[in-house]
């Protein structure tokens, strides 16, 4: 270090004091808590914010949390305070079993400068667990010629505690003929044996029964007990001795299920049945006891679960050897499991910046890792890296922490989201990697003004355009984002034949859609020239320009006008009358249209659009007549509405509608029945049946009378008229067929004298129109029309509630008019 100093002078200096900066950076004590366990939860464990040396409001300010290195979070910082505070029931039994001390590891992150401070819980035992024996009963055999100070192995007392709260002594019952003696083995471990201290004789008593108890050091002090039945068997001189007094082996953890680990040996100089040997486990954990299995006739040991170095990397029990008399012997294995690469790197995200903005300066801090391996050794040592194209890189911090910063400029125009995947590979044989995606959002900042696809645009309309019609529109694009790229569309103010600009065109300034003020003619103005401007929200906004030229074109600006049917003023359509018995083809009406343009836009042509029954009627293509396609059959309605277009041969086309209704009846009186049946009245309630019967009798006999009345009318004028058609019938040479009608087999001119009745039936009022005579040209009858004025005579038609067969009358009332100029051309 003096040498660099002496060589590198003031610059030396510089270099050494940022070297020993990160050095005081990344150097955390650690602080170490201890803890009882099975405390309440919210129990007091420590002052982090006095071990920190904080204040205890600078906990929550900068950011403070815990970053569990397990799955499970045993403690919780209380912000308010700074103090560490238990979050759940801890057991030490669960998480160290039979380890000597037991740690809890975590890690405090202070989020402001992402510092990781390590923290050791040690949690205390208590007594809080008593002995136990695996087995209830336990079965001793002792030969009647065994001699007394002969020593007979019993089983050993578990005790999840540990230390002074563990077993601490035995106890037998009091008997005559047996002691017990406590055996301390040089891992300090007791082992009780039954000593047999007088003779025993089979034929005087062949079973004694014993209880062996145990008891633990803790307080109050705990205890366990299990029966001992000593069976008293015949002579046996020779115990069963295993070939080694212990066996190990070497396993690794990667070995699948049932595989055989070892063998264990022993021999017993007996002859017969008293020296045949059955193996079995004798020491063992109930843990232990679920991943091996022996064979108790060949003494072979295997894997009855996988096996795996994370768990326990040494496993310790004891067999032993019984003959058919009883007698034991024993010996002890010891597998040791060896470590594989069977655990893939964990990458946890402790910390994570979801955005940052565009203009971000490098050395930025996106996120924080922690990376662990389970393995050990170099199995257990992880590199970390990322793809090498990113304007990121990984720095390595405090313990197994990374960070991952900026090094490049971020545009988000180019990359508006990145999608970093951290790889993090252990060094083992073979290695393994795991993969883990980062998303990171790229922040906008108004860098970049609107711009049109084009560099100038040009518009075509037809003349006649309606008022507030689009016209175009146009778009400009901002790569930016939200407020950014919300861009607002204006137009340049100018002016044009000496008015103002504004008073042709605006645009929408939210979706640059252009629209016409006005209506265009193109005699008059032929083009129109403006300047667009599009200008985003940002902070400052941006904004460009562009030219657009509005072509006006000529057009076809004439629709066909219908002459006939003629809607009244009151806009009921006309209703033609049509037999149930007419043919196919029968003429029930013609269409009358006329169009003002010349050449191929004054062609017309004539469609269905829309009818009740489509299949029922046809519409002359070049001549408009409704003629019908088939015969009526009773399910057909009496009413059928046609909806005719009459559409002309310009470009574009321009087309007129007209709606027809044509009643398919005989004769009046079934138009009057098939409108009963088309209303189906309300049952009136009880109170009012009486009432409701009367006024309905009284209806129909006024309809009936009104009918006659009608009907004679409509005889005289008949006659009226077929006098004026015999006096005129020289005039009718030269008129084209087309011109005629067919009503009920009869053709007429279409251009008849008529006579219309119009009744408005309100509460009190109705209204009688007596227009002029029909003229020869239509288009000056409709003219003359229109200049009628009606009469209005005042009368109370109806008095009280109106009934739905009064409303059935008004309905045929209003069809009365056209059925009356259908009869007059009888």
């Amino acid at each position: 270090m003096a040498t660099l100093l002496r060589f590198h002078g003031f610059r030396g200096q510089i270099l050494l004091c940022f070297i020993l900066g990160i050095l005081l950076e990344s150097y955390v004590a650690q602080i170490r808590y201890s803890v009882t366990e099975e405390k309440e939860k919210g129990s007091f464990v420590g002052d982090i914010a006095t071990d920190l040396e904080l204040q205890p409001q600078e906990i929550s300010e900068r950011g403070a949390r815990i970053v569990s290195r397990g799955k499970t979070q045993h403690f919780v910082l209380n912000s308010r305070n700074g103090s560490l505070i238990i979050a759940d029931r801890i057991d030490r039994e669960e998480l160290c079993p039979g380890a000597p001390r037991c740690f809890l590891n975590f890690d405090i992150l202070l989020e402001d400068k992402a510092n990781i401070y390590g923290v050791d819980v040690e949690i205390i035992d208590i007594n809080d667990n008593k002995p136990y024996f695996q087995t209830e009963e336990v079965e001793v055999k002792v030969s009647e010629i065994a001699t007394p100070g002969m020593r007979f192995p019993l089983p050993e007392a578990f005790d999840s505690d540990t230390g002074v709260n563990s077993v601490q002594s035995y106890q037998l019952s009091p008997n005559h003929h047996f002691s017990l003696h406590v055996q301390r083995g040089p891992d300090g471990a007791k082992y009780p044996e039954l000593v047999l201290e007088q003779a025993l004789d089979r034929e005087e008593e062949s079973i004694h029964h014993l209880i062996l108890g145990a008891s633990d050091g803790g307080d109050p002090v705990l205890s366990g007990t299990t029966r001992i039945r000593v069976t008293v068997l015949d002579f046996n001189d020779n115990a069963p001795v295993f070939t080694q007094s212990v066996y190990s082996v070497n396993v690794p953890e990667s070995v699948p299920v049932r595989t055989l680990l070892l063998t264990v040996t022993a021999t017993d100089s007996d002859e017969g049945v008293n020296g045949q040997v059955t193996y079995s486990f004798r020491k063992i954990t109930e843990r232990t006891a679920k991943i091996f299995q022996m064979n108790t006739v060949t003494g072979e040991i295997s894997t009855l679960k996988n096996l795996d170095y994370e768990e326990s990397a040494l496993y310790e029990m004891e067999v032993q050897a019984e003959d058919s008399p009883g007698l034991l012997g024993k010996a002890k294995v010891l597998v040791s499991v060896l470590d594989v690469n069977d655990n893939v790197p964990e990458v946890s995200i402790t910390s994570l910046t979801k955005s940052v903005s565009e203009d971000s300066l490098p050395g930025t801090v996106i996120a924080l890792l922690n990376v662990h391996d389970r393995d050990s050794g170099e199995n257990g040592r992880v590199k970390c890296s990322i793809p090498e194209n990113l304007p990121f890189k990984l720095v390595k911090s405090y313990g197994n922490y990374h960070k991952l910063i900026t090094v490049g400029v971020l545009d988000r125009e180019k990359v508006s989201q990145y999608n970093v995947t951290v790889t993090a590979t252990d060094w083992g044989t073979p290695p393994l990697s795991i993969d883990t995606s980062i998303s990171l959002n790229v922040v906008d900042t108004n860098d970049n003004p609107p711009t049109f696809s084009q560099a100038s645009y040009s518009v075509y309309i037809q003349e006649n355009n309606p008022r507030g019609a689009s016209v175009y529109s146009i778009i400009a694009r901002d790569p930016d984002s939200e407020e950014n790229s919300r861009i607002t569309y204006s137009i340049a103010e100018d002016i044009l034949q000496e008015a103002p600009l504004s008073s042709y065109i605006s645009i929408n300034s939210n979706t640059g859609v252009i629209y016409a003020l006005c209506s265009f003619d193109y005699e008059q103005l032929h083009n129109i020239q403006l300047l667009v401007i599009a200008q985003d929200a940002g902070d400052p906004p941006l904004s460009s320009n562009v030219s657009l030229t509005l072509f006006i074109l000529d057009q076809n600006d004439n629709a066909p006008q219908i002459l006939y049917p003629i809607f009244p003023t009151d806009s009921i359509t006309g209703v033609e009358l049509a037999p149930r018995s007419a043919e196919p083809g029968y003429l029930v009406t013609k269409v009358v249209a006329v169009d003002g343009d010349t050449g191929q836009n004054s062609w017309l042509s004539y469609h269905l659009l829309k009818a009740t029954e489509p299949s029922l009627f046809s519409v002359g293509l070049h001549t408009g007549e409704i003629r019908t396609a088939r015969v009526f059959l009773s399910k057909d309605t009496f009413k059928q509405n046609l909806v005719v277009s009459v559409t002309d041969n310009g470009e574009p086309p321009l087309s007129a509608t007209v709606s027809v209704t044509v009643v398919v009846a005989d004769s009046i009186l079934e138009v009057l029945s098939d409108l009963n049946q088309l209303t189906d009245p309300e049952i009136p309630s009880e109170s009012s049946l009486t009432f409701c019967l009367v006024l309905a009798v009284t209806a129909v006999s006024c309809l009936f009378f009104g009918f006659i009345i009608v009907l004679l009318a409509l005889r005289i004028r008949k006659w009226r008229a077929s006098k004026l058609l015999r006096l005129r019938t020289r005039h009718f040479v030269g008129v084209p067929v087309s011109e005629f009608v067919g009503i009920d087999g009869v053709r007429a001119f279409l251009q008849t004298h008529t006579q219309e009745v119009t009744l408005t039936m309100h509460s009190q009022k109705n209204q009688t129109l007596f227009p002029q005579q029909a003229c020869a040209d239509t288009l000056i009858c409709q003219k003359m029309c229109e200049k009628n004025r009606p009469l209005l005579a005042s009368q109370n038609l109806l008095e009280g509630k109106e009934d739905s067969n009064i409303l059935q009358v008004r309905s045929l009332l209003h069809l009365l008019p056209n059925l009356t100029c259908h009869y007059s051309l009888l």
